[in-house]
């Protein structure tokens, strides 16, 4: 595992660089490498923060963090691990980074996740447990996932 820092800032609070190559990673790995033609910059970006670890000024990973609306759940949603750091157990260092933000943010409140069928058994791993069926976004077969709030 690298040594990283966390950054985490509202999208525009970036520098014209850091965007780009935030942005350039998710279609890199959205789009390019999942061979999945979607719209990745769905308006969205503007009302969440952005969770980057960086190691010096290498970017890591990324997600985004938001509330929807009121009634929806806390989400952590855009994960993406920069190709050549893969392997490293960069994106486990990022979801738990993700979840303590959540924490800190919507202190007592589950965090929702629309996460990749085949990844349930990783995004298990930090608590998140199903709840629905398999279904196909994008493409790409889609399970939620939800992880209640620790017991305080």
């Amino acid at each position: 595992m690298p040594a990283y820092t966390t950054d985490v800032r509202r999208l525009e609070d970036f520098a014209a660089v850091d965007l780009y190559a935030m942005l350039k990673m998710r279609v890199d790995v959205f789009v390019v490498e999942q061979d999945c033609a979607y719209p990745e910059l769905d308006g969205n970006d503007l009302d969440c923060l952005h969770l980057r670890l960086l190691e010096g000024t290498d970017l890591l990973a990324c997600a985004r963090l938001w509330r929807p609306s009121p009634d929806v759940l806390p989400r952590i949603g855009r994960v993406a691990v920069s190709p050549g750091h893969r392997g490293k157990r960069v994106g486990e260092a990022l979801m738990r980074e993700a979840i303590v933000e959540c924490e800190n943010i919507y202190p007592g409140e589950a965090i929702e996740i629309s996460a990749q069928a085949h990844l349930q058994k990783f995004y298990g791993s930090f608590g998140f447990v199903r709840t629905s069926q398999e279904y196909v976004e994008d493409g790409i077969p889609h399970v939620d996932m939800v992880r209640q709030p620790p017991l305080r």
